[in-house]
């Protein structure tokens, strides 16, 4: 009986999950995964934005003055939602409304996180609000890009 490296071993294990169950796992996931890639990241990379605490960020007077907060929660809400709508190529206004509201629902949860688990952050309805405008300019910029781009 031979010692074997622990990547290897790794590796091995790796291979024999795949060949059990992750074939049929890559059959349907390998086709979508490349239009979702980006929105995905996308929403990993806000959500770890949102998820820092209150001292992370710089203390200015002037920011608060124009909302800068409320600035920021339009412009990502709007970024994941044309992103999400690109990726799965959304054509009804009844899909919109639904990742509109998924992402509503998404805004209360980071809010509701915010507040009970993360240092020097709080529950803010504005927040929200921004979240909702920002998820409808975001499915509006997608109509327009869509109607707008070359066949």
């Amino acid at each position: 009986m031979g010692f074997y490296p622990p990547r290897l071993i790794k590796t091995w294990l790796l291979k024999k999950f795949l060949a059990s169950s992750g074939y049929l796992c890559l059959l349907f996931i390998m086709p979508i995964s490349r239009n979702l890639l980006l929105p995905l990241a996308a929403l990993i990379f806000f959500t770890i934005l949102f998820c820092l605490p209150g001292s992370a960020f710089p203390k200015e007077d002037w920011l608060s003055e124009v909302y800068f907060d409320k600035w920021v929660h339009i412009g990502i809400f709007t970024v994941l939602l044309f992103l999400w709508c690109r990726a799965l190529q959304i054509n009804r206004i009844a899909f919109s409304i639904v990742l509109i509201l998924l992402a509503i629902i998404y805004g209360f949860l980071i809010e509701f996180i915010q507040d009970r688990f993360v240092a020097n952050r709080s529950w803010d309805l504005g927040d929200v609000v921004a979240d909702f405008v920002g998820s409808v300019a975001g499915a509006l910029a997608w109509y327009r890009y869509k109607k707008n781009r070359p066949l």
